[in-house]
């Protein structure tokens, strides 16, 4: 089997038996006024984070929702959607398919407001979405596209790219490892179906997301997610897996290169009331500015005794400038 069928045969197995806390999924998920999330939904939460930010689901966009799994984070969008068709969630397991269907019924059944019609499941696969162009104002997806390897990320982030629309947003939760992973954990297609040996560094991720087109990119939550302990997994040393959520938007990438958004600031500590760097940055004296990695590290190259620029808090929720 290739890498990929051995995945659809593990995801397959999940769906018909699920394993509670297959992923990360210590902490419960987001409540919101309202919504009831139906248990076996919970109990087949397999990502890593989450997808569904709901300061931006404002207006009732058009969500794609790539490997639907049980369901849960489509709920969720539906929830701000409420409309017929106003999330699409491609899933390529027949079983999850299924599962997820099931869920969505029980979903009916303990929401009032949900309407089964809120979430149209179609069969698909990341690599050829069933999708026009500019189609769509989000694409999410939770724990998947780790799972490929790096030429079948790149298929998958550009084919993601193709059909949102101008200034649409791709909201991704992925595992990252923190150093490059060995070998023979990439070769090893179990684990790798199971989120644990195809992440990507984070330097390596991010180059891809770009290269794929994505002009900004913004960090919602950098948290530990894993440890792959040296005798379980014959490393030299125990290597920390990390969950990553991210937010990367389909707009031009500028000419000295895309905007990363970490959680950096940058405060102005001269003697006047104001700094103006003259490239569209105004920094109040004192007053710490969010700032993207790219302006943060010019910043401080241009005034280093009076730009202080603070380290990634690896959260950023908006209001900053590159």
């Amino acid at each position: 089997m290739t890498y990929l069928e051995t995945a659809a045969q593990f995801y397959q197995e999940v769906a018909q038996t699920p394993q509670v806390g297959l992923c990360c999924v210590q902490s419960t998920p987001l409540q919101l006024p309202g919504l009831q999330i139906p248990l076996p939904m919970q109990e087949m939460n397999y990502g890593c984070g989450t997808t569904v930010h709901p300061t931006e689901l404002s207006n009732q966009p058009t969500v794609l929702y790539v490997g639907v799994g049980g369901g849960l984070e489509a709920l969720q969008f539906a929830y701000f959607s409420r409309r017929t068709g106003g999330v699409i969630a491609i899933e390529p397991v027949a079983a999850m398919r299924e599962a997820a269907t099931r869920n969505l019924e029980i979903a009916v059944r303990e929401n009032p407001w949900f309407d089964i019609n809120f979430v149209e499941i179609k069969e698909g696969d990341a690599f050829n979405l069933p999708m026009a162009d500019a189609a769509v104002d989000i694409v999410a997806q939770n724990c998947l596209f780790n799972i490929f390897e790096p030429e079948d990320l790149t298929r998958a982030l550009k084919e993601a790219f193709r059909v949102l629309k101008p200034g649409g947003r791709l909201q991704m939760s992925d595992p990252i490892a923190t150093r490059p992973i060995a070998k023979h954990l990439k070769q090893d297609e179990r684990l790798r179906a199971m989120c644990l040996s195809g992440a990507l560094t984070y330097e390596e991720y991010t180059e891809r997301i770009i290269n794929a087109g994505f002009g900004q990119i913004e960090i919602r939550a950098r948290r530990p997610y894993r440890l792959l302990d040296a005798q379980t997994y014959n490393l030299q040393e125990n290597l920390l897996l990390e969950s990553l959520d991210s937010v990367c938007f389909k707009v031009a990438i500028p000419e000295d290169g895309a905007c990363i958004f970490t959680g950096k600031t940058a405060i102005y500590a001269g003697l006047e009331s104001l700094f103006d760097d003259s490239a569209g940055h105004l920094l109040q004296r004192g007053i710490p500015a969010a700032v993207c990695d790219k302006t943060a590290a010019k910043l401080a190259a241009l005034k280093p005794a009076e730009i202080i620029i603070t380290d990634s808090t690896w959260h950023y929720s908006g209001g900053g400038c590159c």
